[in-house]
């Protein structure tokens, strides 16, 4: 009877759904039609997002947009990018990719929204390549792709650690006349960062500076967290103050990451200085702030302190986790006083908390050390029995223990069986096992070992390194480049060169980190005609010198009185880094290197790789 139009109505659920007041939202929808109005897609639209953006169950919008049909309302684009969003946010992407066909089979033509929101999706669930192809097939439908796009993809990237790819993104963005933004240059700076190339994370910083942008709290977390990484915690202590002065609040995180950095260091005083501040701030220390403070009492060897926080811990409502007895029990071992260990183990156990992998390999090596071996194989049947796989950590310990035993039979039976159970040897177990031969002298049984897993039939096909050539991911990469690390350590050159070479006949090109430690090895083996040629072939390939390879291949050229190539090799570095902040230091290291004071020069390039101002070519 009331003298009004369904868009009144229109207007109130929208109000309602603002508030988040949903069911009332619904109960007015409901009222309206009662009384003879219709209220339109913009209502239905309005509970919707409403319920999505409260977190609500995907099933309730599911209802919702079931009753908006039922009601012959029409659903439009903002209505299934709405849906769209809450299922990917529910990380079901196949109903939303149904939704997506639906509403082009209906007539309603996706947006860009649309395309990013299922762009995002699949980002989020790592299926970053789906993403990439959802990108391209944006433009045979006539559509563009804008900012958030591209800084969606890039977020995924750096997610998965595909940093090499985010700069042909990048590239595709700037022949498009897109210029970076906040959102870019944070999310870039994060994925460097987790990638451990500070250096780039650091020019992305400067170049965000210049810009006029600001850099988020978690921006600068994620430098801080890096400076702490690599052991600069005065730098580190610069980023917090930039916060500072930008008007930006630490968070529980940012605190956390600093009092890690110092425990980390040994540097207990500083530690507590951040946690005070902390607590004046309003946060409230976690599990593994803690567990951050337990690890440093236990780096300085101050197991009572330890014990002093675990305690302090349980009077605080917090229980210690996992990592907390671990940590403590690992202290106890490193201090070699492993039966206060074992106690730490009986403890937890009791506490009902499941000692893991690290937990056992702490005390193997702990027994090893200490030539308890018995009972370090006893603790490895007892993790065998409860299901927990050996690490490459517990299998070296073993093996260590057997061959300081003379029991070299026994330690190659363990090689072959960690080998067997697809557990990679790495370099330290190479080293044990070799050292442990040359003891006994069998030097040629010791070479034959480290070709073993290159050239022995024996061995399982998908843990050959033939295979693992031939399929690198990742993973195998490295176990492939620990082959190599383990020649160079041993000066083993020309082996270290078969494999690398054999990289090459497989046709799959060797990345930074291969050059990097043939470099080194080779500047260590005295041939730097070989550094040199390899530095050249790496410099070609687009990849970056690790700073202690800088540092080798300096001194080894300037020994060798390679004057061109020295200045080749400084000029190259020098204009790799495009730091401000860098600027004094690339002055000294010009004038010292003209003048020939190398002294200086290597401490100054040593002083510029601690602070990050160096390109870093190892992730």
């Amino acid at each position: 009877m009331c003298n009004s139009t369904s868009s009144v109505f229109d207007l109130v659920v929208k109000s309602y759904s603002r508030l988040s007041l949903i069911d009332k939202a619904l109960s007015i929808v409901h009222l309206a039609q009662a009384h003879g109005f219709m209220p339109g897609v913009l209502s239905y639209n309005a509970v919707l997002d409403a319920t999505i953006r409260s977190k609500r169950n995907i099933s309730f919008a599911e209802n919702v947009f079931k009753e908006m049909s039922e009601s012959q309302v029409s659903p439009n684009v903002f209505t299934y990018n709405i849906l769209i969003r809450g299922f990917c946010f529910a990380g079901n992407i196949d109903v939303a990719l149904t939704l997506f066909d639906k509403m082009e089979t209906k007539g309603c033509l996706p947006n860009v929204v649309t395309y990013n929101t299922l762009i995002d999706g699949y980002c989020k669930l790592r299926k970053i390549d789906d993403g990439f192809e959802l990108l391209r097939s944006m433009a045979l439908k006539g559509l563009e792709p804008n900012l958030i796009s591209y800084n969606v993809v890039i977020n995924g990237l750096c997610r998965e650690g595909r940093m090499k790819e985010v700069s042909f993104v990048l590239t595709e963005m700037n022949g498009r006349g897109y210029s970076l933004d906040e959102v870019t240059y944070n999310t870039l700076i994060k994925g460097y960062c987790k990638e451990g190339n500070f250096h780039q994370a650091l020019v992305m910083h400067a170049e965000m500076l210049r810009h006029g942008l600001s850099p988020s709290v978690i921006t600068y977390t994620s430098l801080i967290h890096s400076m702490c990484k690599a052991g600069n915690m005065n730098r580190a202590m610069e980023f917090l103050d930039q916060m500072r002065v930008r008007g930006l609040c630490p968070n529980e995180r940012t605190y956390t990451t600093l009092v890690d950095g110092f425990s980390q260091k040994g540097y207990m005083n500083e530690a507590y200085r951040v946690l005070r501040e902390m607590n004046d701030n309003g946060f409230s220390p976690s599990v593994v702030t803690y567990n951050a403070l337990i690890n440093g009492h236990c780096v300085t060897g101050k197991m009572e302190d330890a014990i002093a926080v675990l305690e302090d811990m349980k009077e605080k409502g917090l229980s210690p986790d996992v990592v907390s007895y671990s940590t403590v029990l690992s202290g106890f071992c490193r201090s070699y006083d492993v039966d206060e260990a074992l106690r730490v183990k009986r403890e937890m156990v009791e506490k009902g908390i499941k000692p893991d992998t690290i937990t056992y390999s702490s005390l193997i090596q702990g027994f090893c050390e200490q030539r308890r071996t018995k009972e370090a194989c006893d603790l490895y049947e007892e993790m065998l029995r409860v299901g927990l796989p050996p690490d490459e950590f517990t299998y070296t310990a073993l093996i260590n223990a057997y061959c300081m035993e003379g029991d070299l039979e026994k330690a190659l039976q363990l090689h072959n069986e960690m080998v067997e159970k697809g557990v990679l040897p790495d370099v330290v177990t190479y080293s044990v096992l070799i050292n442990g031969l040359n003891k006994q002298s069998r030097t040629r049984e010791a070479k034959r070992l480290l070709l073993k897993l290159f050239y022995e039939e024996s061995v399982p096909s998908d843990v050959t390194y033939h295979t693992l050539i031939e399929n690198c991911s990742n993973i195998e990469f490295k176990s492939v480049v620990s082959l190599i690390k383990g020649f160079c350590m041993k000066g083993m050159m020309t082996e270290a060169d078969q494999v690398f070479e054999s990289m090459l006949g497989k046709n799959h090109k060797p990345d930074g980190t291969a050059y990097n430690i043939m470099i080194h090895g080779h500047c260590r083996a005295g041939d730097i005609r070989k550094a040199y040629t390899l530095y050249k072939e790496m410099v070609k390939s687009g990849f970056l010198l690790h700073t202690v390879t800088v540092i080798a291949l300096v001194k080894a050229l300037h020994k060798e009185g390679k004057v061109n190539e020295l200045n080749s090799v400084i000029e190259h570095v020098l204009r790799s880094c495009e730091l401000s902040e860098a600027e004094q230091a690339k002055v000294l290291v010009e004038i010292n290197h003209r003048e020939g004071n190398m002294d200086v020069v290597l401490d100054v390039l040593a002083e510029m790789a601690k602070d990050g101002f160096l390109p870093n070519g190892i992730s």
